[in-house]
């Protein structure tokens, strides 16, 4: 055998056993990669912005080995919302699954470990969220009334059954109303942050044509509770 054709077989085996000695996060191992993915579930018609959170049972999840752009495998979880991946070499690991907003665009909410030789891994739980009120916020605010009949004073009280409108800031038409309640609250659900104006009518004691006042509101942040500074006034012509 030539001296040209030897060097050639060792360089080939020595890059061979060089990259099986490096290979890189992926199956072919004894380490394993678990844990569990809860689902928090956000129930439209709550004013107070409740949460139910439950086992995410049947629920797919993702890995993604080391830097790679796709995920290598996919399991789904169990009756008690736990999910394993096995047989993986050493490594950096992310596990991902998916939260629902309520436009039903979805977006992945992930973990990373490292995984050593034959080791068993428990990644921090991961929560996903559904539910119409996920990722929005509430505005709520009272309106109080002066109960006028032909220019005469009768008698005043939370402005019961009273419409209130609410628009984004610029816009000419209201996008939503609501009634007042009984003990003069009213809300606004599902609101992504933004800049709001929220307004109602009030009766001209003297012409009984209605006016609208207006307050002005930012929300800031998603999955919180807004009020407004001041509660309205309003006259109420019956």
């Amino acid at each position: 055998m030539n001296k040209k054709l030897r060097f050639f077989l060792f360089f080939f085996a020595a890059a061979l056993l060089l990259s099986a000695c490096n290979k890189g996060p992926g199956e072919g191992g004894t380490g394993t990669i678990q844990g569990c993915v809860k689902l928090v579930h956000h129930p439209d018609d709550d004013f107070q912005l409740n949460v139910d959170t439950m086992a995410a049972a049947k629920t797919d999840v993702f890995i993604v080995y080391g830097t790679e752009e796709y995920f290598g495998n996919d399991v789904e979880t169990g009756s008690d919302g736990r999910y394993q991946f096995e047989y993986l070499l050493p490594g950096r690991y992310t596990v991902y699954a998916y939260s629902t907003l309520p436009t039903g665009e979805k977006v992945a909410v992930n973990e990373s470990v490292e995984l050593l030789r034959g080791a068993v891994v428990e990644v921090p739980t991961i929560y996903i969220h559904d539910g119409k009120a996920y990722g929005t916020s509430i505005v709520k605010g009272r309106v109080h009334a002066s109960y006028y009949h032909n220019g005469s004073w009768q008698g005043e009280g939370w402005a019961c059954e009273h419409r209130v409108y609410i628009r984004k800031l610029g816009d000419d038409l209201p996008f939503d109303d609501t009634r007042v309640g009984p003990d003069g609250y009213f809300g606004f659900q599902k609101l992504q942050p933004g800049e709001y104006e929220v307004f109602t009518a009030s009766d001209d004691i003297s012409t009984e044509i209605p006016d609208f006042v207006f307050q002005s509101i930012s929300v800031d942040e998603a999955g919180h509770i807004y009020e407004l500074e001041e509660q309205f006034e309003v006259i109420i012509n019956v």
